[in-house]
């Protein structure tokens, strides 16, 4: 076991040393200027400035240095903790991005409790009732809420539950009630995933030998679904509350900007289209290591909920 926790850790350096390498090399490759960027921020062309002066402002922001330096200068800043100085803000990147950071969490942390109970209850109703329409209609559920755009979605929200009804405000971060209809927006597709992926763990349970062996011992079916087959089926569902939890960053690139939320997901939207690469680099990480470390423990969670796991690992 110890041995698949050090390759599990060796795997998660990996990813976040090419995520990170993956991201500055497009940054680097996208078309613009960042220098001309930064300069148009401050209400100054680079014509209006001396040669020394914008050496000086290269020297500063680490632009005079070749790529592969930067890139060197960059990755030893984050490996102490220092995301640099933004190209564009003029800021303290850490002091930027952290203070974006809780709104997002708090935005991620409610979708997931959504995408949970959504994905959950249409699973469980679409596997459990015997009426077969109903039945039919809530298999196909899902693929529906997997097709619709997030960002339809969220401006569907808002035009009928914030302009139309009134319940509920358009935008802004302030308030628990300015996080709902984000929530909803970011959790009906992972809630479809989640449901997709239960349905099929459910079915494929339903038809196991202990299963009908239980049924025929009398045991109700009410008992036997939620005993057996439910408890059994819903393993797989960890690997993508994994993956939902390290994808909320992503979700909110669209979602905060439809809302106008104010956190990581409309930082890194801004960041890109202006080339703020010390920005884009720090969000890239924190969002990567929050991808894989959660997936880490739902790995770590395998061994401790399913024995034969472990005994695989023994063998092996």
């Amino acid at each position: 076991m110890t041995g698949y926790i050090v390759r599990r850790i060796m795997q998660a350096i990996l990813v976040l040393w090419l995520a990170y390498t993956a991201s500055y090399i497009i940054l680097y490759v996208l078309p613009g200027d960042t220098l001309v960027y930064l300069l148009a921020t401050n209400d100054l062309q680079i014509d209006a400035l001396s040669p020394q002066e914008l050496q000086r402002v290269k020297e500063y922001y680490g632009l005079d240095k070749g790529p592969i330096e930067q890139y060197l200068s960059h990755l030893a800043g984050i490996l102490q903790g220092d995301f640099g100085i933004s190209a564009t803000k003029s800021q303290s990147v850490n002091e930027i991005v952290f203070s974006r950071l809780p709104s997002t969490a708090l935005l991620g942390a409610v979708s997931v409790v959504f995408a949970l109970v959504l994905g959950l209850s249409v699973a469980i109703a679409a596997t459990y009732v015997q009426w077969k329409p109903l039945k039919i209609f809530l298999s196909r559920l899902p693929v529906l809420g997997v097709s619709l755009p997030s960002f339809w979605v969220g401006l569907l929200l808002i035009q009928v539950v914030a302009f139309g009804l009134g319940w509920l405000p358009s935008s802004g971060s302030d308030g628990w009630k300015t996080l709902i209809l984000p929530s909803i927006t970011m959790a009906l597709p992972s809630a479809a995933v989640l449901a997709q992926v239960l349905i099929r763990s459910l079915n494929d349970t339903l038809k196991e030998p202990y299963i009908q062996t239980a049924k025929a011992k009398g045991i109700s079916h009410f008992a036997v679904y939620t005993r057996h087959a439910l408890k059994n089926a819903a393993l797989p569902t960890l690997t993508i509350l994994g993956l939902l939890i390290g994808a909320t960053v992503t979700g909110a690139v669209t979602t905060e900007t439809v809302f106008s939320r104010v956190g990581i997901g409309r930082l890194a939207q801004e960041a890109v289209l202006a080339q703020d690469v010390p920005v884009v680099l720090a969000i890239v990480v924190i969002a990567a290591t929050a991808f894989v470390v959660t997936n880490l423990i739902v790995d770590l969670l395998y061994l401790v909920i399913d024995p034969r796991i472990r005994h695989v690992e023994k063998v092996t």
